[in-house]
């Protein structure tokens, strides 16, 4: 196998593993996505009376306070940061 030979399947094979690193990367930001979406129906259901389970309980509070002080803050329009669309184009947030 020539020198040429090997650098063309060495580029091959990098090539290979960055579109498996997009891929993975791209998968993770839809899991992350679809997280979010999962959380606010949820949190929706929650404010309805739909559902009710203590461990959604804490988070909901959470996410009242978090939509109190953000309408109470200069500049705050009453809109929630779960109320904006999301940019598929950035990374999604990591879970705490």
């Amino acid at each position: 196998m020539s020198l040429l030979d090997k650098a063309k399947k060495a580029a091959e094979q990098a090539a290979t593993k960055a579109k498996e690193g997009v891929e993975d990367v791209q998968q993770k930001r839809e899991l992350g996505q679809a997280y979010g979406e999962l959380g606010k129906t949820a949190f929706e259901l929650v404010e309805s009376g739909e559902i009710s389970h203590p461990r959604l309980e804490a988070t909901a509070a959470q996410i009242r306070a978090l939509k109190e002080q953000i309408a109470g803050a200069p500049g705050g329009d009453g809109t929630a940061v779960a109320d904006t669309p999301v940019d598929p184009t950035q990374p999604p947030a990591m879970p705490n």
